[in-house]
Formats: structure tokens, C-alpha cells, sequence
């Protein structure tokens, strides 16, 4: 079966370290590649910004409980599809599942352009944080939506 790796940084790492992999080395045989993560806290919830390396898609994981890791493969896709068909994108979930394969969480590769986008995108997710006050306030699947037409935008104009 395919696998992802999400590459996660330090500041997560310390949440989810039991479920972190030994085996890096391997590469993800996904068809999408590797992605990098960070952490974030609204209303004292635990969200996750994710990032893909190669299309530097970006995805939140709004409110990941550490009980939740055990199925973090299973919410990503979900949330990934679910955000692809926010965004008018018409896909099959099955192909997502088949494509994303297990998620492996791996510590961080230091991916300088990786991490670029995601403090971008943290910057703007700071200033939606101050907007909106509350967990129960944030439009997540709009504001991801937000993040990637801010990201496309950075790229057209290049």
C-alpha cells in the first residue's frame, strides 16, 4: 500500500512523538509526494497547518486530540477530500485513499521552502485568529480555502 510521509515540526513533534517514525530514510511512494506540518492553538484546540512540498497545497487539521493519531491517516484524508469538494474540486474519495496511502509522521527534513509557505500561511492564519476570537467562529474549510487562493496568487504573480 502507498504511504505519505508528513514531516512535522519540533513544536508538534513534543505532542505526537510516540507515533513519530524511525524508518525516514524510505521515500513516500505517494503519488503527491511529501508534506510538512505545524502546529497551532485556537481557543486552546490543537490544529495542525499542513503543507504539500511538491504543489504547496495547504490543508488544516482543525482540533486533532492526541486520540485521534492512532486514525490521523484516515482524518487527513477525509479532511483533504473534504476540502477538495469545498473548493469545487471533483474527486473520488476512494482515489484519495488510494493515492495518500498510510500517513507516516516523520521529525522535521529543515525544508527552508516548505517551511516558508507554512509561515506564511501562519501569518495570515495569526490575523483570522484575531478576527474570528473563537474556535466555534472559524470558518476552517473558508479560511483553507482563503490559504490556497492566497498561495496560487503568490505564484502567478512570480
Amino acid at each position: 500500500m502507498n504511504h505519505s510521509k508528513i514531516f512535522i515540526t519540533k513544536k508538534l513533534e513534543k505532542i505526537v512523538r510516540e507515533f513519530v517514525c524511525e524508518d525516514v530514510d524510505s521515500d513516500s511512494d505517494s503519488v503527491l509526494g511529501d508534506w510538512s506540518s505545524t502546529l497551532f492553538f485556537v481557543s486552546n484546540k490543537k490544529c495542525w497547518l499542513l503543507l504539500n512540498k511538491a504543489t504547496k497545497y495547504a490543508l488544516i487539521l482543525p482540533d486533532v486530540k492526541k486520540g485521534d493519531l492512532k486514525n490521523i491517516s484516515t482524518i487527513f484524508k477525509k479532511e483533504f477530500y473534504e476540502q477538495l469538494k469545498y473548493a469545487g474540486i471533483k474527486v473520488r474519495y476512494e482515489l484519495i485513499n488510494k493515492i495518500i496511502g498510510d500517513i507516516r509522521l516523520c521529525p522535521t527534513d529543515n525544508d527552508k521552502s516548505a517551511m516558508g509557505s507554512i509561515n506564511n500561511n501562519m501569518r495570515a492564519i495569526k490575523i483570522w485568529k484575531s478576527q474570528y476570537k473563537t474556535f466555534d467562529n472559524m470558518p476552517f474549510r473558508e479560511l483553507n480555502r482563503r490559504l490556497n487562493f492566497l498561495s496560487n496568487q503568490l505564484y502567478v504573480v512570480k
